[in-house]
C-alpha cells in the first residue's frame, strides 16, 4: 500500500502555525514511508473563498519546504459529490429536513432548558408527503442530513489518542447539504478521501466528533476508511489555547526573521517525547517521526523557545544558504566571523555595518594613552597573519595589561560595542586603513 496523505486547508484566510503544524506532519509522515502528500483545497464555500488564499496557502508551504505531490481544488469536483449524494439519497442514508435556522435553534434550547442534549430529533424523517408538499408551497427549501446508523457503536483506533468509541444514538445527524444546494466540510471530504484513495488523515483532535461520523459515511459509501491520526491542539506559552497562535502565520515568522527550518523543527517534535533539536535538513525529523510518541496532553508553542531555536540554525546556515540576503561585498569569511553572533539572518547587516563603519567614538578619557599606544603598534604589526593576536601580544608586553583591561578598550575604539564577535575574525574584514583611523579617534 502506498501511504497517502492531505492537507486540505479552507481558502478563507491564512494559515496559521496550527494549519502549518498539521500540514508539516502529513507531509513528514508521507515521506517517511515513502508515500505521496497532496495538497487539497476545500473551496466549496463560494462566497468566503478566495484566490489570494489559494496562492498564500501554496507559497506558505513552499517557504517550509513542504512541496505537494499533487493538487485538487473541491471546487472542481461538484458533479462527483452530486453522484455519490444521489447514491446515498437511494440508499435512504440521507434526508431532506425542513426545519429553519430559528426553529431548530428552539428546539435546541427546550433540549437544554431540560438538561438533555441538543441531539436533532428526526422530525423530518416522521412529515407525510402532503406535510413536504406544504413546506414546498410556502417556498422552503429542505437542507440535507446524513442519517446516522445506531445500530452499533461506531468505534477505531487512532493512531494518537488509541481506542476510541462513540454512540451514535448520542449524535445529531448531521447536516451534509445546505438549503441552497451548497455542500457542508462533512461529506464532500469523505468523497475526496475515498477518490483520492488518502491512506492517513492527520489533523487535530478537535475533529474526533467529525471522525465518528465520516466513519459511517465511508461504510455508506462501500469504501474501506483511512487511518486517523488526532493530535493535541497548540498552546501558547502561558499554557491556555491562546488566540493570538491563530494570528501567527508564515507572514509574522519571516518578519521576525525566522528561518523555515527553525519553525520546521519546532513544530516536529513539539507535542512528542522526543527533543526539539536545531536540525537545518529535515531527514532527521522524518527518520523519527512517529504517530507513537506523541502526547495527548496540549502541545506548547513558545515563541521564545522558536527563537532560541532560530539561532541554534542560524548558526549552521553555510554562506550559500544565506548569499542573497547578505550586504553587498559580505563574503563567506565575513559570515563565519559574524554568524556565531547572530540570532536572526538580518542582524548580519548591523555586524557588516560595524565592519564598513563609521562606528560611535566610545573611550574612555583613562584609555586615551593606551589607545594612541595602540594606533602605533597597529601601524607597525605584519597585517598579513593573525593581526589581532600580532596586536594584543604586542601591547601586553609594552604595557603590562591583560584580559578585560587590554581587550575592551580595543574592542570598544574598533566596533563601537562591548560585545561581539571574535576580534581575531572580525579585525582582518576592518582592516588596517579603516582600524588606525578608530584607534586614533
Amino acid at each position: 500500500m502506498t501511504v497517502i496523505t492531505r492537507f486540505a486547508p479552507s481558502p478563507t484566510g491564512r494559515l496559521h502555525v496550527g494549519n502549518l503544524r498539521t500540514a508539516l506532519h502529513n507531509w513528514m509522515y508521507a515521506q517517511a514511508q515513502g508515500g505521496r502528500f497532496l495538497l487539497r483545497i476545500d473551496d466549496t464555500d463560494r462566497e468566503r473563498s478566495e484566490e489570494r488564499f489559494v496562492d498564500a496557502a501554496r507559497a506558505d508551504l513552499a517557504w517550509m519546504g513542504l512541496v505537494p505531490d499533487g493538487e485538487a481544488r473541491q471546487s472542481d469536483r461538484f458533479a462527483l459529490y452530486e453522484d455519490r449524494f444521489e447514491t446515498l439519497k437511494a440508499a435512504g442514508r440521507v434526508y431532506p429536513a425542513w426545519e429553519t435556522a430559528q426553529e431548530l435553534e428552539l428546539k435546541r434550547k427546550v433540549l437544554l432548558g431540560r438538561g438533555l442534549p441538543p441531539v436533532y430529533d428526526r422530525a423530518a424523517l416522521d412529515l407525510s408527503d402532503a406535510d413536504r408538499a406544504a413546506f414546498e408551497a410556502e417556498g422552503r427549501s429542505p437542507h440535507w442530513r446524513f442519517r446516522l446508523d445506531h445500530d452499533s457503536a461506531i468505534e477505531w483506533t487512532d493512531l494518537v489518542r488509541g481506542p476510541q468509541r462513540f454512540d451514535p444514538s448520542t449524535m445529531s445527524d448531521p447536516v451534509v447539504r445546505r438549503a441552497d444546494g451548497s455542500w457542508l466540510y462533512l461529506l464532500p471530504s469523505v468523497i475526496d478521501d475515498i477518490d483520492m484513495a488518502i491512506t492517513h488523515v492527520v489533523r487535530g483532535e478537535d475533529h474526533v466528533s467529525n471522525t465518528a461520523t465520516q466513519l459511517q459515511m465511508f461504510a455508506a459509501l462501500g469504501a474501506e476508511p483511512p487511518a486517523f491520526a488526532h493530535e493535541a491542539l497548540l498552546t501558547g506559552s502561558e499554557g491556555k489555547l491562546s488566540k493570538r497562535l491563530g494570528s501567527l502565520g508564515v507572514d509574522h515568522f519571516r518578519e521576525i526573521g525566522i528561518e523555515p527550518q527553525a519553525l520546521v523543527a519546532l513544530l516536529a517534535r513539539i507535542g512528542t517525547s522526543d527533543p526539539v533539536e536545531p536540525q537545518v535538513d529535515p531527514a532527521p525529523l522524518i527518520a523519527t517521526f512517529d504517530f507513537g510518541r506523541f502526547g495527548r496532553a496540549p502541545a506548547r508553542f513558545d515563541e521564545a523557545e522558536l527563537a532560541q531555536l532560530n539561532a541554534r540554525i542560524v548558526h549552521q546556515l553555510d554562506h550559500d544558504a544565506v548569499r542573497e540576503r547578505l550586504a553587498h561585498g559580505m563574503g563567506e569569511a565575513a559570515w563565519n566571523a559574524i554568524r556565531p553572533n547572530l540570532s536572526t539572518v538580518r542582524e548580519a547587516q548591523d555586524w557588516w555595518r560595524v565592519v564598513e563603519g563609521p562606528v560611535p567614538a566610545d573611550r574612555a578619557p583613562e584609555d586615551a594613552d593606551f589607545l594612541a599606544q595602540a594606533a602605533q603598534v597597529a601601524e607597525s604589526i605584519d597585517w598579513s597573519d593573525s593581526p589581532w593576536q600580532a596586536l594584543t601580544g604586542a601591547l601586553k608586553n609594552a604595557t603590562g595589561r591583560k584580559g578585560k583591561s587590554l581587550f575592551l578598550p580595543l574592542r570598544r575604539a574598533l566596533t563601537g560595542q562591548d560585545h561581539g564577535p571574535e576580534m581575531a575574525a572580525l579585525l582582518p574584514l576592518i582592516g588596517r586603513e579603516r582600524a588606525l583611523e578608530r584607534l586614533k579617534g
